[in-house]
């Protein structure tokens, strides 16, 4: 009878478990904000240039129009605008002009600190804007309340002001404010208004133009009501003094 045989088979060893390469995802996160981080600078740094180059050019190239113009221009059909240089404005608009708007003109860099602060004591913001950022948000930016456009205009001022000499700055303001609805520029507001040229302008005509500046399109200078002759009575009045004090010499010469 034959033996069984006792042996077994050896059972086949087992492979050993693949192991997983674990690859760690913080070298590709941090890659990605390095990229994020130099293309947000990239940004800033072109918005930065492109500000200063404009600001540059805006010191011996007039403005062919504004934002708040060309949309003025759309919803109306056209707006009454006209360059004139400051030589050609009756020295007594940009006195009315600086006496209304901004007394410390010329004693500022931008920023008329004592009015901010009399305008918070007060609960208001009349008056604590500039002609420096009034130029600014005119020429540059956008009209409205927003955050932002305050932000901008608060970076440019200083600028405008580093770069632009003071005659350069009222020059450009009384071309582009608005005194009527579709009238924009002290040119086109004095035949508008009295049918003579800039030039031409009284001190009692220039006061009721600066008179309107605040809200040109409920005023009319040729029209004036009795608050409106008053207040113009006071900007004459202001147009003196800073004459006489040297509040002007900056943009008189």
């Amino acid at each position: 009878m034959a033996k069984r045989s006792t042996k077994t088979k050896a059972k086949p060893k087992a492979k050993p478990a693949s192991k997983t390469k674990v690859v760690s995802k913080e070298p590709a996160r941090r890659s990605l904000r390095q990229r994020l981080r130099r293309f947000v600078w990239r940004v800033v740094a072109i918005s930065f240039l492109v500000v200063v180059g404009a600001v540059l050019l805006g010191s011996v190239v007039n403005p062919p129009s504004t934002a708040y113009m060309f949309g003025e221009s759309r919803r109306l059909g056209g707006v009454d605008q006209e360059w004139v240089p400051l030589e050609e404005i009756a020295p007594v608009m940009a006195r009315a002009a600086v006496a209304a708007e901004d007394a410390n003109f010329c004693d500022h860099w931008g920023f008329d600190v004592k009015a901010i602060r009399s305008a918070i004591a007060q609960g208001s913001n009349r008056g604590a804007s500039t002609i420096s950022q009034q130029t600014v948000k005119n020429v540059y930016l956008w009209h409205g309340r927003t955050w932002v456009r305050k932000a901008l205009e608060a970076g440019i001022t200083p600028l405008v002001e580093a770069v632009w000499p003071k005659r350069r700055i009222l020059e450009v303001y009384l071309n582009v404010a608005e005194f009527d609805e579709g009238v924009f520029g002290v040119e086109a507001a004095a035949r508008h208004y009295f049918g003579i040229g800039p030039e031409d302008l009284t001190a009692r005509q220039a006061s009721q133009l600066a008179a309107v500046l605040p809200s040109p399109k409920r005023r009319s200078a040729s029209r004036p009501t009795a608050a409106l002759k008053k207040r113009a009575a006071q900007i004459r009045s202001g147009a003196a003094t800073i004459k006489a004090d040297g509040r002007a010499d900056c943009f008189e010469s």
